[in-house]
């Protein structure tokens, strides 16, 4: 029923809103007050109460939290497990020979003999555990590092694996797992977003949709930020004072315009995201300045390195650490551009992975340990980790192919069991034999540290419940405290 309005004549006429277009409008007015606020003065720190505009803080976790922030390390194309921190000895004694168990599918299906790692394996720390001679600084810290030698994924091919271990599902379209916990706990920063995406040179195959917030509100996708020159593009205001001023008018003037046609859902995130972007311009510079940090942590994390992708890894770790520390929830790091393509060597595995472990030992290396001086250590959860593993047997003569059927991630800080393996592949690292995972395992171990249960994180969207771990899901038990 419309609400009718009266001519002087004692006629009436239909008003320019029906019942439910004027509740509609009245909600979405909630978000124009903060709008209005942000560009016109009148304070919209709390709009809704006790929670912000930028993204809403659970009142209380489901479980008490073992981690604030997560930092994804993110190994794009698969590092080999063999050749990192899962040694095989029997792959020397097959080297070169056909490879004795049944082979399934595999990318290019150009498979050559055995092929043993290159590199040596010794045991380090107290906990003896091995890692392999490509990371001498890593080695330093494996104390530190619980791994998981047992992950699984469902895919072989490098864009729906991306998929798979970003959001769960191996289509483009669902919520990355940074974009979950910025919708499940919000941002403790209401100037820096909830999900940070730190982009070294390489986007992952599958683009920005492995960042993407797929249904939930826009304002949980990763944004984009850079090691190096203008962190986040366009940040730095290019006006006067009062050409901003009459722009972010004319902008509350154009989304009030809006919303009393579409009604709030349509513009509560832009809203959102109009605030976030005025306040990062604050912000970011700030947080970017990385010429701030001592000398000598510029040099633990390896910013003097004379290997380029080293110094721009190192400024990515160091830019993470200072987004949890200011409270970002998830911050993604991923690879810089190296002399090979990504982890991905189908040729010259030696030179391939020599040089993208070269890239990233040091700064991550460097990042555990500074995040373990400053206090955060505790409650920051590093995931390393690529999309799947790699073939124990060469594709063509000296490289190895795409293997989802056993591979090796490792956790630290954040509550995990420090110094500890969890399961096993055969004695060639091909298959998962004991305890094998999942990526939603994975996934759903995250959330837990984090102090939400996977199961009951959801949003309703085409007609039912979605939630990161689709309808799966079981701890990591080994690596809890």
């Amino acid at each position: 029923m419309n609400i009718q309005s009266q001519y002087p004549c004692g006629r009436t006429r239909p008003a320019a809103f029906s019942r439910r277009e004027m509740l509609a409008s009245a909600g979405s007015g909630v978000g124009l007050m903060a709008l209005a606020g942000l560009f016109g003065g009148i304070s919209s720190e709390k709009v809704h109460g006790e929670v912000p505009l930028l993204g809403r803080v659970l009142a209380a976790t489901h479980r008490p939290a073992r981690a604030r922030s997560v930092i994804f390390l993110y190994q794009d194309g698969g590092p080999g497990q063999m050749d990192t921190f899962d040694p095989k000895p029997r792959l020397k004694e097959y080297n070169g020979k056909p490879f004795p168990m049944k082979i399934s599918a595999t990318q290019f299906n150009n498979n050559g003999n055995t092929l043993a790692s290159p590199w040596g394996f010794r045991q380090y720390g107290a906990s003896g555990l091995p890692v392999s001679d490509l990371f001498p600084n890593i080695s330093r810290v494996a104390d530190e590092l619980c791994v998981v030698r047992s992950m699984t994924s469902d895919f072989s091919e490098h864009t729906n694996a991306n998929y798979f271990l970003h959001t769960g599902i191996g289509i483009p379209g669902r919520p990355s797992m940074g974009a979950w916990t910025s919708y499940g706990l919000g941002s403790e920063n209401d100037n820096l977003p909830g999900f940070v995406v730190i982009e070294g040179g390489l986007v992952p195959p599958g683009g920005l949709d492995c960042f993407s917030a797929g249904f939930l509100p826009a304002r949980h996708q990763g944004s984009i930020m850079r090691p190096r020159g203008e962190t986040v593009a366009d940040a730095t205001p290019r006006d006067t004072p009062e050409a901003q001023q009459r722009k972010r008018q004319l902008i509350a003037r154009l989304d009030s315009a809006f919303a009393h046609q579409t009604g709030a859902e349509a513009v509560e995130s832009a809203i959102a995201n109009h605030e976030l972007a005025y306040r990062m311009q604050a912000a970011v510079p700030e947080l970017s300045s990385l010429d701030g940090e001592s000398k000598e942590t510029q040099s633990l994390y390896g910013f003097d390195s004379p290997f380029e992708p080293t110094r721009i890894y190192a400024r990515e770790c160091c830019l993470a650490r200072r987004l949890v520390e200011r409270g970002v929830r998830f911050v993604e790091v991923t690879c810089p551009r190296t002399i090979g393509d990504r982890w991905d060597q189908h040729g010259d595995l030696k030179a391939g992975h020599e040089a993208n472990a070269r890239a990233v030992d040091q700064p991550i290396a460097a990042l555990i340990q500074d995040l373990r001086r400053r206090g955060l250590l505790e409650s920051t959860l590093l995931v390393w980790a690529g999309e799947f593993g790699r073939t124990p047997f060469a594709q063509g003569s000296n490289g190895r192919d795409h293997n989802p059927f056993g591979f090796t991630v490792w956790m630290a800080g954040g509550g995990i069991k420090p110094g500890t393996s969890i399961g096993a592949t055969d004695e060639f690292g091909y298959r998962a034999v004991e305890s094998p995972y999942k990526i939603h395992d994975l996934h759903a171990t995250l959330m837990h540290q984090m102090g939400v249960d996977h199961r009951r994180l959801t949003f309703r969207s085409g007609g039912r419940d979605h939630r990161l771990t689709d309808v799966h899901g079981e701890l990591i038990q080994g690596a809890l405290l």
